[in-house]
């Protein structure tokens, strides 16, 4: 999926054009980060095939999730309101809410990764938050691709293995919340993303989603939090819209400067 050859990428600072900056990346350097996502989070999958299986689902069903849905909150979400008693139908639902959130994610890579049409099918099924994040983390698009495509398969391989082994094992591990495996996921993800908020901008619809999502979690169903945290972003703009808009001098106010100046200058005739 990474290009072949590439040369190295220059930016240019604002205001010169003698010196500039090198924004390549090593390849190694890239494979790196991704494989240490990919291990950290793939480890998971122990911890949904343990809790799958406790809740009821057959060996089959439990490495059918995980090959075929791929997104571990989302297959989470499921198996946990099965095993609370929850009607199918509506524990599907949503699982189907919270895996919305890798549509907005795929309209992004789309435009990063730029990859051939007969490839895009096939990376879709990759698109989810590690590979999303090590992927935008990058400064070219050769080591965004390649990021992506290292995550992605090193991810997909250990989670369905790690799914399998788990589900197979599940009376031997016990309480999975003894060993903190659910939380490995989550923890990288802010781990990645934690850098990138680099504005204030940034900062404020990050800590306005946590505490929508926080807010909303005992209330909702499963999924829906996520996407009632997801209007953090809107909110921050639409807020800082009317803060510039009351910068600016009102219309009426405006007009009647404009009047002034002109009565200025035709007694100044």
């Amino acid at each position: 999926m990474a290009e072949q050859t590439a040369q190295p990428e220059t930016r240019k600072p604002s205001g010169t054009d003698t010196a500039a900056e090198p924004v390549s990346k090593p390849d190694s350097a890239v494979v790196r980060d991704a494989l240490g996502v990919g291990v950290a989070v793939g480890l998971s999958g122990f911890a949904f095939g343990v809790t799958s299986a406790g809740s009821g689902l057959s060996l089959l069903q439990t490495c059918a999730l995980s090959l075929l849905v791929f997104t571990g909150a989302s297959q989470f979400a499921l198996v946990g309101a099965i095993a609370a008693g929850g009607n199918p139908l509506t524990a599907a639902a949503g699982a189907f809410f919270l895996g919305v959130r890798n549509a907005f994610y795929g309209i992004r890579l789309s435009q990063l990764l730029a990859l051939p049409r007969f490839l895009r099918p096939l990376a879709a099924h990759w698109v989810i938050d590690e590979t999303t994040a090590v992927a935008l983390a990058q400064p070219s698009r050769r080591a965004a691709r390649l990021g992506f495509t290292v995550t992605g398969l090193t991810l997909y391989v250990l989670w369905n293995l790690t799914t399998l082994l788990g589900a197979l094992g599940a009376e031997a591990l016990g309480d999975t919340d003894a060993w903190g495996l659910d939380a490995a996921g989550p923890a990288v993800f802010l781990a990645l993303l934690a850098p990138m908020l680099r504005t204030t901008t940034e900062r404020a619809v990050a800590g306005i989603a946590v505490v929508l999502g926080l807010a909303f979690l005992p209330v909702l169903p499963a999924g829906v939090p996520v996407l009632v945290a997801a209007l953090a972003a809107p909110a921050v703009l639409w807020f800082q819209g009317r803060r510039r808009a009351g910068d600016r001098p009102e219309p009426a106010e405006t007009e009647r400067r404009r009047a002034e100046t002109d009565r200025t200058k035709g007694q100044d005739r």
